[in-house]
């Protein structure tokens, strides 16, 4: 039977349910999911899903990420609310793959962990089933394991493997409709390609790092830490001397935390060696010798530095030693030269907002095997 798969969290449940159920039947768990958005997220949730896979010892198979199709289908619907018209094409498309998938290994039984879900209509979904029935004569198993208590031992049984949880169910309607204002922040993408705290790169990289972890047998813990986030949407630097009329943009990168209510303007009035002071809301300026110095980094022009930034981290250690504190958010400029004599116009549009990320910590071991009992755990950054 081929058991279309979602997500971790309704899976290892729904897979441990028809395992006990159907202890002879042969499950192929086929991960099928084109609706989730951005693509990092798709591969993560696949990621976990083929854990739980692994460990309940089922067959995972991850199928094609046809979003351009998914788009298609619902086109007219983006407005639609939860479990309305755009979900039961949803279903539509993810099921029928899934039968096309049953079909072409000789399979005759197709389900999905989506049963599971306490935000899909059970209904929806066995409607679906009769329709693939009829026209790829396929039978849709369709169990209901949330009831007796089965919603609330799914969830500890996701707790107790660890998974991932995600916070959307996965397009990218759904995610604007949730998250309002803060779903820029997971669907835009840093031109550098830096992986930014909070971000779904940043979980992706952790939950593979997690992987090795457990095939080299070494034992861990994920670590959730309340923060206050950040991301750097746009900005810039003009200049112009006295008496010039138009403004001229100079290569520029503004460093992690600087934050702006409103564009300003103002003159560099002092500072010393590549550190400049501008006149209004604490700005300092940093020429990019002095930044590097710095840093320990080695960068050789302000396009550089922009394709390839330092990570965060690294931006708050020179943030701390210009302000005494990391979380400083005056604005930091780093440009190729600081020059006195202009009018310099800074824009920053960034957002702020309380946030939650993990981080995966070894947990150290002696020679017994036993907590060693420094009372730490050593962790390593996901990310560099």
């Amino acid at each position: 039977m081929v058991v279309h798969l979602c997500c971790s969290v309704d899976a290892g449940y729904f897979l441990k349910r028809l395992k006990e159920e159907l202890p002879e039947e042969k499950l192929i768990g086929y991960f099928f999911d084109p609706n989730i958005h951005p693509y990092a997220e798709f591969k993560l949730r696949s990621l976990d899903t083929r854990r739980v896979c692994e460990k309940l010892g089922v067959e995972f198979v991850e199928g094609p990420y046809l979003l351009e199709e998914w788009y298609t289908r619902t086109a007219g619907l983006e407005r639609e609310p939860e479990k309305g018209s755009r979900c039961s094409q949803c279903f539509d498309f993810s099921l029928e793959e899934s039968a096309r998938f049953a079909k072409k290994i000789g399979e005759k039984r197709v389900t999905t962990s989506l049963l599971m879900s306490p935000m899909k209509s059970r209904e929806q979904l066995k409607q679906v089933g009769e329709y693939l029935k009829e026209k790829y004569q396929i039978d849709f198993f369709a169990p209901d394991y949330r009831k007796k208590g089965g919603t609330q031992a799914q969830q500890l049984f996701a707790k107790e493997l660890e998974v991932y949880r995600q916070d959307y169910c996965g397009c990218i309607y759904g995610l604007w409709n949730q998250k309002k204002e803060l779903a820029i922040v997971d669907l835009s993408s840093p031109v550098g390609g830096e992986t930014l705290p909070g971000s779904v790169e940043e979980r992706l990289e952790l939950y593979r790092w997690r992987l090795e972890l457990e095939e080299a047998g070494v034992p861990y813990k994920i670590r959730k830490e309340e923060f206050l986030n950040y991301r750097l949407l746009r900005g810039g630097v003009k200049r112009r001397k006295p008496g010039e009329k138009s403004w001229k943009g100079i290569p520029t990168f503004i460093l992690f935390y600087s934050h702006l209510p409103r564009p300003i303007r103002g003159e560099i009035v002092g500072g010393r060696g590549g550190v400049g002071e501008f006149n209004r809301k604490g700005i300092l300026f940093l020429d990019l010798e002095e930044f590097n110095r710095l840093t320990s980094l080695n960068y050789s022009t302000i396009w550089e530095l922009y394709q390839t930034p330092p990570h965060w981290k690294t931006q708050l250690r020179l943030r701390e030693k210009l302000f005494s504190s990391p979380y400083s958010l005056s604005p930091v400029v780093v440009v190729e030269k600081i020059e006195t004599g202009y009018r310099y116009q800074i824009e920053i549009e960034s957002k702020l907002f309380p946030d939650t990320r993990e981080e995966l910590v070894i947990i150290p071991q002696n020679s017994k095997g036993a907590d060693n009992g420094r009372g730490y755990f050593e962790n390593r950054e996901v990310s560099v």
